[in-house]
């Protein structure tokens, strides 16, 4: 299940980074035999850029949690193998040579690494459900009290 919320955060993520990448180069010229084709490229840089981010969040969290069900442990090291891999085989098969290959393996290894050792996280699972209600009895004040400007309780009938 969270091999399945990394690719679509990966997705969601690569879409709009695709996006705004193709603000960043010239509309393409137009030609008679295709339509719209700034939203062409357009489209096609977003599907390019979500997939690649999809594969990568798929292939990260993919290892990670193999290696902390496999290992036991959870701990930085699945991270940072699980950020080479998917560095090294997305990125490395995308850019076709092993250079690439290990060099983005390792900067994502390194990253992931930093931040894992690090403690940062952007929360931390406590084991406790919040509600967006209360589950607690709220006690009931008796419809008869009313509160006097002194701030003391005197039982007096209200008006009725």
């Amino acid at each position: 299940m969270k091999t399945i919320k990394g690719a679509t955060t990966g997705l969601v993520a690569g879409t709009i980074w695709g996006t705004v990448v193709t603000t960043w180069y010239d509309v393409p010229r137009v030609e008679r035999s295709v339509a719209l084709p700034g939203l062409i490229r357009t489209l096609k840089m977003m599907g390019n850029y979500g997939m690649t981010f999809a594969a990568i969040g798929g292939v990260y969290i993919g290892v990670e949690q193999v290696l902390q069900n496999y290992r036991m442990r959870r701990d930085f090291i699945n991270g940072a193998v699980g950020g080479f891999v998917a560095g090294a085989t997305i990125l490395g098969f995308k850019g076709r040579s092993i250079s690439t290959a290990i060099s983005a393996g390792t900067a994502l290894a390194v990253t992931s690494a930093a931040i894992d050792a690090g403690g940062q996280t952007t929360r931390t699972d406590v084991g406790k459900e919040y509600y967006p209600y209360t589950t607690k009895k709220r006690s009931v004040l008796n419809h008869n009290s009313i509160m006097l400007p002194a701030g003391r309780r005197d039982r007096k009938t209200l008006p009725t």
